[in-house]
């Protein structure tokens, strides 16, 4: 095989192998147990959290989803939306530190959702509404463990948490970002206009947060793609090169 020839090859095999790649890790972050929004205001009322589930099994579904809330920093007045075909069990357990509110002192909160009854196939995900009555105001970060389990008896524990600086665990927990309420929010952490119909802003959040993440794989696998073309632009100037110099 001439030197051309062997070089076009090496180029497109690179080009191959680093879109590929790209485009698998754009799909890996896709598996993960999320929820939605990613961010809200500490101490956001009348909110809505959303706990996105993929299955990534190729031959066993998803029958059964556990979400734990941490009671360290209480989520309060907990809610289970309805799901068709599934059935939401809610556990409560007694705070360790009440928490005093305006209508009164809470001692219990809601520490364990499990969701049984329904299916989710290869291929697709899906969405476990949890309405919130206040989110705390004395932390930066609630982690959500979760455990996903399969068909066919296998648990995935979503449940590591991430350390400042380091790579993303394999298995990372759900993890929901609280910010310093802005001047210009409503206590539900929507812009003040939209505080009013504050059940309408979290599922726009949500749909937001989908759309960056959505447009982030995209933008991965466009890079994918711009490498692998760069990689046989490469080949073929070689390629023109070695044919220049036979003509010479």
């Amino acid at each position: 095989m001439s030197p051309i020839r062997t070089t076009l090859r090496r180029a497109g095999l690179v080009a191959a192998l680093t879109t590929a790649g790209v485009l698998a890790a754009a799909g890996a972050a896709f598996a993960h147990v999320t929820v939605h929004p990613e961010t809200y205001a500490k101490g956001a009322t009348d909110g809505v959290l959303t706990f996105r589930v993929p299955n990534e099994e190729d031959t066993a579904s998803t029958t059964k989803v556990q979400v734990f809330l941490p009671t360290d920093h209480p989520v309060l007045g907990v809610l289970v939306t309805p799901q068709e075909g599934w059935t939401a069990q809610v556990t409560t357990t007694k705070l360790k530190t009440p928490v005093k509110t305006d209508d009164g002192t809470i001692t219990e909160a809601v520490s364990e959702i499990t969701w049984t009854g329904g299916r989710i196939r290869h291929g697709q995900y899906q969405d476990f509404n949890v309405a919130f009555g206040q989110l705390p105001d004395d932390t930066d970060q609630l982690s959500f463990k979760t455990l996903q389990t399969y068909s066919d008896g296998n648990v995935v524990r979503w449940i590591e948490e991430a350390k400042k600086g380091a790579d993303e665990p394999q298995n990372p927990a759900p993890v929901l970002t609280l910010t310093a309420q802005d001047a210009g929010k409503g206590s539900d952490g929507t812009s003040g206009s939209a505080s009013s119909s504050s059940s309408s802003s979290a599922p726009a959040a949500a749909a937001d947060s989908t759309s960056s993440s959505d447009s982030t794989a995209r933008g991965l696998g466009i890079a994918g793609l711009v490498v692998g073309v760069l990689g046989l632009a490469a080949a073929g100037y070689t390629l023109a090169r070695g044919r220049g110099a036979r003509s010479e």
